[in-house]
């Protein structure tokens, strides 16, 4: 599938075209939450977003911001030509278990150590994250993590046909 046309982006948005590759990263100022099971199991401003073409935004969480117990070692890892090798993390709130539905880079690849101890998360398997008071929307397709908001627009890579992107 050819690359498709991005969205022009209003006022105060961004094209996730314009975002780079190799990817970039990027310190949030805005609060970000995270609830599971009806617990509230983040909620900091201590945040970087990793920006790459045509991906919604990834935002990492510093480990230590998640409640006691919230995460678990899982089985699985994952590679990436940028960041290095990712370990899967199980997510726990409020009685619930999301299996390898986080994932960080103990030992990432240079220009992107500080991503060593932050946790990113799948949003669609938490019950709500948010950004800056905004609940976010998934990224599509199983594999992608991105969290979007209204500050940005797509097509976002992961919506079917999207493999050749």
């Amino acid at each position: 599938m050819p690359r498709p046309r991005p969205e022009i982006p209003g006022p105060g948005q961004e094209s996730v075209w314009d975002y780079p590759r190799p990817p970039r990263i990027e310190r949030v100022t805005a609060p970000v939450t995270i609830r599971l099971g009806g617990q509230l199991i983040v909620e900091t401003r201590d945040v970087v977003r990793v920006l790459e073409t045509s991906h919604p935004p990834v935002y990492y969480i510093p480990i230590a911001d998640f409640a006691p117990g919230a995460l678990v070692d899982a089985d699985g890892s994952s590679f990436c030509e940028f960041k290095g090798t990712a370990r899967y993390l199980d997510v726990r709130g409020g009685g619930e278990v999301r299996s390898a539905s986080a994932w960080n880079y103990p030992q990432p690849s240079p220009g992107f150590e500080p991503l060593r101890d932050r946790v990113a998360v799948y949003a669609q398997q938490m019950d709500e994250c948010t950004v800056d008071g905004e609940v976010v929307t998934p990224q599509p397709g199983g594999f992608y993590g991105g969290w979007i908001t209204s500050g940005v627009v797509g097509p976002f890579k992961g919506v079917p046909g999207s493999l050749g992107w």
